[in-house]
């Protein structure tokens, strides 16, 4: 394999790292939250608002928490470079 072949198939590895990371951080935080008593912020917590709240609450936490991890990785595969 020629390096021009090797870097589509690189950039497509990392894109599907970042879509797994990305979907295992939502799920944990979705998990996460199953413990957080949202009855005293809203009024119906087991109704469609108070589940989409939870859900957008989830994906926004685990965006974050996906960046964190991503960035992390990235900058260990950088450290090769330093030696």
């Amino acid at each position: 394999m020629s390096p021009v072949d090797a870097v589509p198939a690189s950039v497509g590895v990392s894109g599907l790292t970042a879509i797994l990371v990305s979907l295992v951080c939502v799920a944990i935080a979705w998990w996460s939250l199953q413990g957080l008593k949202l009855d005293l912020v809203i009024r119906h917590p087991k109704g469609p608002q108070g589940k989409l709240l939870q859900l957008l609450l989830a994906v926004a936490l685990g965006r974050f928490v996906a960046s964190f991890v991503l960035d992390y990785l990235g900058y260990t595969q950088m450290l090769r470079y330093l030696f």
